[in-house]
């Protein structure tokens, strides 16, 4: 499978193209190469309605940059399609969110209805995945097509009258399978990432708990653990922050460290040394573990990558206990501590609710190995996540030139 770069002088060529294919796109109106179809939603308060096996799905069921998946979990009987404006979409149409979401759409792969939220194009003349990966590369048409003050939307008028540049449908075929094939390999990185997260918390849960043991160096067990408060294990400081008024305090060189970017290596904010002794701001050195006491992160936790002052949203926490261990202890019960401590998103976390905290610490031989071992996992998660960006920016690269 060859492709080549494109002189287009005055060519209506895209800029990236496979070799076997030659000659000018044609320019249709969306309206010229299929028809349309909205969608409505019965009557919620009906239950009988929504006892069937004919799927109904909402903009919320699509997702960002996916025309392959669709969240499909409610479901519709025919009463109720012949009782609304809700509608039976044929396979393989392009799903178009007209308003609330504008912007994301998918493929359909079974028959199903929509809600009015919708406009879905049933191709006759083209290829449905080529229309889909058109639109994908040119979203900004349709955002610019929304309009409407509470709403932002466009009309299937609108959308008709969009200007589509189009090859053969041999070539639209090429083109739609190959960006396919570029989507399945990002969807299978991002399971084996999502299968690697579920098995570095299943194990997580079975070394924290005991059920999983190392042995030392020499083959032998390791003594029992000891159970301690974090505040016998740890020294623990908050910070602060610096008048948000002067904004020579903001004009520094020391990096500034809110909650929301703890996991960071980098941050936006940096302050001067005036700022630093002016307020009960507190600098954290590189490997210190950083915790969100509030804010939308709160429970979250991370080793600090970089030196750089706290504010009071942040408590440090320092031990001779293994940092690492600490980490991975409180990364697998954030979910009961924010539970406990924060119901109903109300409160605060507070360096005394940490310091009460019990947990267990074997000796410090065998947390290094516990830290090592899930280290070892984080960097093939981390390692994946590098793989899917890489693939998510060429996939982006190739949506900007094999259109026009």
């Amino acid at each position: 499978m060859e492709m080549e770069i494109v002189d287009k002088k005055n060519m209506l060529v895209p800029k990236l193209r496979f070799t076997e294919f030659e000659g000018d796109w044609s320019i249709k109106n969306m309206g010229e190469l299929g028809s349309f179809m909205g969608g409505g939603t019965p009557t919620t308060s009906i239950e009988k309605y929504w006892i069937g096996d004919i799927p109904w799905i909402s903009s919320s069921d699509l997702f960002e940059d996916d025309l392959h998946n669709i969240n499909i979990h409610r479901y519709l009987n025919n009463e109720a399609i012949s009782e609304s404006a809700t509608k039976v979409i044929p396979k393989n149409s392009v799903l178009l969110i007209s308003r609330v979401g504008v912007g994301k759409l998918a493929i359909n792969k079974t028959e199903l209805c929509t809600s009015q939220d919708f406009s879905n194009f049933i191709p006759n003349h083209c290829d449905s995945y080529f229309i889909g990966y058109f639109l994908l590369a040119r979203k900004n048409l349709l955002i610019n097509f929304a309009q409407g003050t509470s709403i932002k939307g466009f009309t299937t008028s609108d959308i008709k009258s969009l200007k589509v540049s189009i090859p053969s449908l041999p070539e639209q075929q090429k083109i739609a399978s190959f960006l396919s094939a570029v989507d399945e390999k990002i969807q299978q990185l991002s399971r084996k990432k999502e299968l690697l997260a579920q098995y570095k918390k299943g194990l997580m849960q079975q070394l924290f708990s005991g059920k999983l043991r190392f042995k030392d160096d020499n083959g032998q067990e390791f003594p029992y653990w000891e159970e301690k408060r974090l505040g016998e294990a740890c020294t623990f400081f908050s910070g602060g922050t610096p008048s948000s008024t002067n904004k020579e305090f903001y004009s520094g060189t020391i990096p500034f460290i809110g909650s929301g970017n703890i996991y960071n290596s980098e941050v936006d904010s940096f302050i001067t040394e005036e700022a630093l002794n002016s307020s009960s701001a507190k600098i954290v050195d590189k490997g210190d573990l950083l915790y969100a006491l509030y804010g939308a992160n709160s429970g979250e936790v991370a080793i600090s990558k970089i030196t750089g002052a706290i504010n009071q949203a942040i408590l440090c926490i320092r031990s001779n206990e293994n940092i690492e261990y600490l980490y991975y202890i409180l990364l697998l019960n954030k979910d009961r501590i924010v539970a406990k401590y924060l119901q109903g998103g109300q409160g605060n976390l507070s360096a005394n609710i940490i310091k009460k905290l019990k947990y267990k610490f074997p000796l410090k031989e065998e947390q290094q190995k516990i830290a090592n071992f899930l280290s070892e996992i984080d960097s093939k998660i981390e390692n994946m996540a590098k793989q899917i960006t890489e693939s998510q920016n060429f996939k982006k690269g190739l949506l900007q030139q094999m259109f026009i």
